[in-house]
């Protein structure tokens, strides 16, 4: 019979903000914001001061501004915290036998079948312990049966914690807490089961599934499954990725088609970039559109081998033309690149010029050694900085 599953999920808090007050330690205790300037740009990352005035991720700088006029706004340096990644990663992949990097600061280990040989807890308290004291970061975990339950326990114990939720105990652990806290529920969805009266996990956990799929389909199961928790969700070995991707789900649904290109072509942009510095190429291109009612569209498109968005983008852009009901606002775009392979870009003889590979070599250059947007097309600019990194976290 096999033994039961432990998972533990991993957390660097306010990561981007913790990397910079590495840096420059006179951040500490002051609220920092790191996305753009305070009067253009998007949050990617907060520091849990400037959280106390409700600023959050993807929020416009502009408001974060007005909501705390003092907060100290940093554009970010890519480069440092694509470091500090790679040590946290390398400590991890030291410790563990199994584990899944999901972002560029949020882990799975699978622990399952090591109790036999260790105290499982202990050992995750001890790699947490490690990981602060060799980067300086601070960092939570949660650990208990399942993926949902462990991200949910990391989402409790912070700042700066741990928990852990013995087998047995998923339900008692979910049943005080907001809908909301359910990872992947939305607000339009926590808001439906609201108009019910259900707003509490332990409301959700009584709810009979047949209602919850008749007002929200499959994810009626789904929420039922999580918050119950019920979470059969393999732990994926790290691998060397075939595709890279990113997507932004936005704060207002948007409805202008110039505003959506705009924001395809920073993602592209960035996306093309990655790959040119990891030494890829991609063949096959996809955008996702999702609408207000969840309801998601998919476009893709095989392409030669390529890393040039200056052939990227003009497919992406026909993918949307494809892929949106320009009736329809838009909740979330994303753009992914696939089947990728290795080797460096390949001038095309037929549409690139020295002048454009002048261009991409100087653009590598300065973004590689300053940090990916540092340069970038016009329209990515209008995007603010690392509006849309792949990397950018909720």
């Amino acid at each position: 019979m096999p033994g039961k599953r432990i998972i533990m999920h991993i957390d660097l808090d306010s990561f981007f903000v913790s990397v910079e007050r590495k840096f420059d330690p006179s951040l500490i205790g002051k609220p920092v914001i790191i996305g753009g300037s305070a009067e253009r740009g998007v949050v990617a990352s907060c520091s849990y001061e400037a959280r106390k005035y409700g600023i959050h991720s993807a929020m416009s700088s502009k408001l974060a501004h007005k909501l705390c006029p003092h907060a100290i706004f940093l554009r970010g340096s890519h480069g440092r915290y694509g470091e500090a990644s790679r040590e946290v990663t390398e400590i991890i992949q030291n410790a563990v036998p199994l584990y899944m990097k999901t972002s560029i600061d949020e882990f799975y280990i699978d622990y399952t079948g090591m109790d036999r040989f260790h105290n499982c807890y202990q050992h995750a308290s001890e790699l947490r312990q490690k990981i602060m004291r060799e980067t300086g970061l601070p960092i939570s975990f949660g650990m208990s049966s399942g993926k949902t339950v462990s991200k949910m326990a990391t989402n409790q114990a912070k700042p700066n914690g741990q928990l852990y939720i013995p087998h047995g105990k998923e339900k008692e652990f979910l049943a005080p807490l907001a809908i909301g806290k359910i990872p992947g529920l939305g607000e339009s969805t926590a808001a439906k089961l609201n108009q019910y009266g259900i707003e509490r996990i332990a409301q959700l956990q009584k709810t009979d599934i047949r209602f919850l799929e008749a007002i929200l389909g499959k994810a009626g199961r789904y929420l039922w499954d999580k918050a119950n928790g019920i979470d059969e969700g393999e732990i994926v070995p790290h691998h060397e990725r075939k595709s890279i991707s990113t997507e932004h789900t936005f704060h207002k649904n948007v409805s202008d088609r110039q505003n959506l290109e705009n924001i395809l072509v920073s993602m592209t942009e960035e996306l093309s970039s990655k790959l040119r510095k990891e030494n890829k190429l991609a063949s096959c291109m996809a955008i996702k559109v999702r609408y207000a009612n969840f309801e998601t569209h998919t476009q893709q498109e095989k392409i030669p081998l390529t890393a040039a968005e200056h052939i990227l983008i003009p497919g992406v852009k026909n993918l949307l033309k494809k892929a949106w009901n320009q009736h329809r606002p838009v909740r979330l775009i994303g753009v992914r690149l696939s089947n990728l392979a290795s080797g460096s870009y390949q001038i095309n003889l037929f549409e690139d010029n020295e002048e454009q590979i002048r261009l991409y070599q100087a653009m590598d250059k300065i973004n590689f050694k300053f940090g990916e947007k540092t340069v970038c097309r016009a329209a990515g600019m209008e995007i603010g900085t690392r509006n849309f990194n792949p990397f950018m976290r909720g």
